[in-house]
């Protein structure tokens, strides 16, 4: 997934609740679909970034030699200028690009 380009904002901006709901119908319903949505694309991020620095992994020989690697830096770098997991998943919702799927309630009780 390409987290930069993205469109979501990179810092914090006020959103009104009823663009929430609009799309929900609920805001508590709105704000558990953003917190699962916002755990998937976290757990994303954090994969990518770990398989990009398993690169720079030292053995027991070089940890004994402390030295700055600039790539990691710049690795680094960029994961932590990119717009945070909540904020892309608020942007996904406002674009109906969200797929929610409904369970109904009585399904669950007759099992």
């Amino acid at each position: 997934m390409k987290f930069k380009k993205t469109g979501a904002e990179k810092t914090t901006i006020t959103r009104e609740i009823n663009d929430l709901t609009d799309k929900t119908g609920n805001i508590y319903k709105a704000v558990s679909i953003l917190a699962s949505r916002s755990k998937q694309i976290n757990e994303k991020m954090k994969e990518e970034l770990l398989t990009k620095l398993e690169e720079f992994a030292l053995d027991q020989e070089q940890l004994d030699e402390v030295f700055e690697n600039q790539e990691q830096i710049a690795v680094s770098r960029f994961y932590e200028s990119l717009p945070k997991p909540w904020a892309i998943a608020i942007q996904e919702l406002m674009k109906d690009e969200i797929y929610v799927r409904q369970i109904d309630e009585e399904e669950n009780i007759d099992e």
